[in-house]
């Protein structure tokens, strides 16, 4: 498997792998990613200072999936957010999805102090990866955040990631 930076010829295999993990979920709904105005054109809304979007594929090329990171909202105090972190269910329990997360949180230790994310409760595995990867659950989400459908929270600290 390879891990690559988004280029603009992925914009569209990864917005159909998005939002088919939605649907699988019930995501595909006001207040999540499904209605983010950047979802169709990834590459440039992450080709800017602070923001970058990983893409993974298999020995064939075949996307699997990717994630990404920005900053967020305008929160002082270095916050980034986690985004639109999803796989193929045939990539799921590979190693794929902690590959991309130490991509992540490298990228994010180089740029911010603390590391935000918000997802659904009914993606228990995901929710299960990101405690398992340090991430501290949250009561509510940080002041700013769009998504107002999505009712799980977690916030990490990831200037050590970037020591490694």
């Amino acid at each position: 498997m390879m891990i690559r930076p988004i280029q603009p010829g992925d914009n569209q295999d990864i917005e159909a792998i998005i939002r088919n993990c939605l649907i699988e979920f019930g995501g595909n709904r006001a207040g999540l990613a499904w209605e983010d105005e950047s979802l169709s054109h990834l590459s440039d809304y992450y080709h800017r200072e602070g923001r970058a979007y990983w893409v993974a594929l298999d020995d064939s090329g075949k996307m699997l999936g990717g994630c990404g990171i920005a900053e967020f909202g305008s929160l002082e105090g270095g916050v980034c957010e986690l985004q639109k972190m999803y796989l193929l269910p045939e990539a799921r329990g590979t190693g794929l999805a902690p590959s991309l997360l130490e991509h992540a949180l490298r990228f994010a230790g180089q740029h911010y102090r603390t590391c935000y994310l918000e997802t659904l409760q009914s993606m228990q595995a995901a929710n299960r990866f990101y405690v398992k990867h340090g991430f501290q659950a949250l009561e509510a989400p940080l002041a700013g955040s769009e998504h107002y459908s999505c009712d799980a929270w977690y916030i990490r600290d990831v200037r050590r990631a970037s020591e490694r």
